[in-house]
């Protein structure tokens, strides 16, 4: 019994068989190159009889390559037949055989024509986008409210991990980000505003544009993407190995079980770490100030105090909620959008990030001209 794959060719005029032998596996390091060699001796045959009686063993990939022989004759014009087959290996060599995939064309049309249709695609897949975002927030209300109503289905300690570990592991470096902002912005306020004789209005302005806008925005890209992508990715992840499947079959609703927990830890993750922040950039704004422009902590908290007022801290904190909501929907709904491939799984996780940032930034102007409307 040989090991490796072979044939013997017997030619009658321009009719050949072909007797193969041995195994055509994978294993086998010399099976591409019989293969090869098989299609270079019936390549002028009109007519081939293939005998498969003397394979010992045979593997999808040995199928593959027979078959492509057989292909590349009838590709030809020729014939070819196969014979005395065990009923697996029939079975494997029907199920493995060659095929070409066709190449679809490129329709070259107008460049601009071209351009409204993928500026149409993409809004039809943005109003996708929000129909689905709008339809998957009801399923989560609902769910809630559910869990009001039975409030021992409740995964509390589902809660207290996700809180831990979106809020209390963030904080160094939300507070590390956000501490160097606030010394970058004291710093150029100082130099622009020194020109007009005016530093000391560089408190103002980091105690107004960090409160109402950086630390809030800031804190919140950075959860989009340290957070909302492992949301994505855990999820995404379940749904792969099928485990959401295996929790709907145990009768549980994963909208319970894995959304909400993580819904509710973000909404009150995100406000604490938008606090700490705030005091955070404040610190580097005050640091840089004393260090560039020679403002004391007390000039600058002096300062600070009659700069700001309560609704410019409330400003900030109103928004976090909010967005917090937004990343939390975005994450998970992508997360259970991922397919039974990595590939698939890295494309939600990309969307996830890059979704969740854009609607950051929607929201955050969406409030600036709402509070700019009503003078808040």
């Amino acid at each position: 019994m040989s090991a490796e794959p072979t044939f013997a060719v017997a030619a009658a005029g321009l009719s050949m068989s072909v007797a193969l032998g041995g195994r055509w596996t994978i294993a086998q390091a010399g099976v591409e190159r019989s293969a090869r060699a098989l299609a270079k001796q019936v390549a002028g045959s009109s007519s081939v009889a293939i005998d498969l009686g003397g394979i010992d063993a045979i593997d999808t990939a040995g199928a593959w390559l027979i078959d492509r022989c057989r292909a590349d004759i009838v590709k030809r014009g020729g014939a070819a037949s196969y014979s005395n087959a065990r009923p697996e290996h029939a079975i494997l060599l029907e199920e493995a055989h060659w095929r070409e995939f066709a190449i679809p064309k490129h329709a070259f049309g107008s460049v601009l024509v071209n351009l409204l249709a993928d500026v149409g695609r993409t809004l039809t897949f943005a109003f996708r986008d929000v129909a689905a975002g709008v339809a998957f927030l009801g399923e989560v209300v609902a769910a809630v409210f559910r869990l009001i109503l039975h409030p021992r289905r409740f995964r509390f300690t589902s809660f207290v991990y996700h809180v831990e570990n979106f809020g209390f592991r963030s904080l160094p470096i939300i507070a590390l980000i956000n501490f160097l902002v606030g010394c970058i912005v004291a710093q150029q306020g100082l130099f622009q505003l020194k020109r007009f004789g005016a530093s000391t209005f560089a408190v103002d302005l980091i105690g107004i544009l960090v409160l109402r806008e950086l630390a809030v925005l800031l804190t919140s890209i950075m959860i989009a993407g340290r957070s909302g992508s492992a949301i994505t990715a855990e999820i995404g992840s379940m749904k792969m190995r099928e485990e959401i499947d295996a929790l709907r079959v145990m009768g549980l609703d994963p909208i319970e079980v894995l959304v909400v927990p993580r819904l509710l830890a973000l909404l009150i993750a995100l406000p604490l770490l938008t606090f700490l922040g705030d005091m955070a950039a404040i610190f580097g704004g005050l640091v840089t100030t004393w260090y560039y422009g020679g403002i004391g902590p007390e000039i600058f908290m002096g300062r600070l105090r009659d700069a700001i007022a309560l609704n410019t801290f409330l400003v900030g904190m109103i928004k976090a909620p909010f967005m917090a909501l937004v990343i939390a929907l975005i994450s998970t709904l992508e997360g259970m959008a991922v397919e039974g491939s990595a590939e698939s799984l890295g494309r939600q996780v990309t969307a996830s990030v890059v979704k969740s940032i854009f609607m950051v930034i929607v929201i955050d102007g969406l409030f600036a001209m709402f509070f700019a409307a009503i003078d808040y």
